[in-house]
């Protein structure tokens, strides 16, 4: 069964994320004590990860960086989500989030209770909202969601080449699909109860400038592996 993805990159850190922190940071934060303090404040930690030096320490040591997934994309949506006037740290958060779940390639999967097969299009897991319990339907409306907004930011150009070659959908169809299905989950109940409702109506607001911030991402900041989706992912029109 699908997991709810939250926004909780920030609380995640690893040992090594703060290592990190504070071999960039020093002289400004001198011990491991006075760092684990500073990130136990929302609001000091919030502050320290804004630093422009943790930034710019995760693009030039990149071949030797020893950081967990979470704070990695956190450092980085938070800055191209930053640049586009998107200066909500939940949906940078969030969005970190999901890209460090999908960077393992079973995330992305949207497997059902009882259904030994995963639905793979988009246009099958529409279909099965007819039929699923209400949790369940908005679990696939959040990965709906959460699946078109990470193929349409981080492989535009493969979604690209399949529309003008094979006649797949274009990034159009990713946008709307994925703009309508957070706008969606964000009027559930269960949006409301895991506090997502704002994040998902920000997200269906402004897909297009969350995908392009993520295509910018993707360009020049960061390479995420990109495995064969020719056989999944790629959702069939319909």
């Amino acid at each position: 069964m699908m997991q709810i993805i939250k926004p909780n990159c920030r609380v995640q850190f690893t040992a090594d994320d703060i290592e990190f922190i504070l071999s960039v940071l020093r002289p400004k934060v001198t011990t491991i004590e006075t760092l684990t303090r500073l990130l136990a404040d929302e609001e000091s930690r919030d502050l320290v990860l804004d630093d422009e030096q943790l930034l710019h320490a995760v693009l030039e040591r990149q071949a030797c960086l020893r950081v967990s997934a979470h704070f990695y994309f956190y450092i980085l949506v938070r800055h191209v989500f930053r640049k586009v006037g998107l200066g909500d740290r939940p949906v940078a958060d969030y969005v970190a989030e999901v890209l460090a779940e999908f960077s393992h390639i079973e995330s992305t999967r949207c497997r059902l209770k009882g259904r030994p097969e995963p639905l793979d299009y988009f246009c099958d897991m529409l279909a099965a909202l007819q039929t699923v319990d209400d949790t369940t339907a908005f679990c696939i409306r959040a990965h709906i969601g959460n699946q078109s907004l990470f193929l349409s930011g981080v492989f535009p150009d493969r979604i690209r080449v399949r529309a003008e070659r094979r006649g797949c959908p274009s990034l159009r169809y990713y946008e709307d699909v994925g703009r309508s299905s957070f706008r969606a989950a964000s009027d559930h109940r269960l949006a409301r109860r895991y506090e997502l409702d704002g994040i998902f109506t920000t997200l269906a607001e402004r897909f297009q400038d969350t995908r392009k911030a993520l295509n910018d991402l993707r360009d020049r900041l960061v390479s995420i592996g990109e495995p064969d989706f020719s056989a999944m992912l790629i959702p069939r029109d319909g």
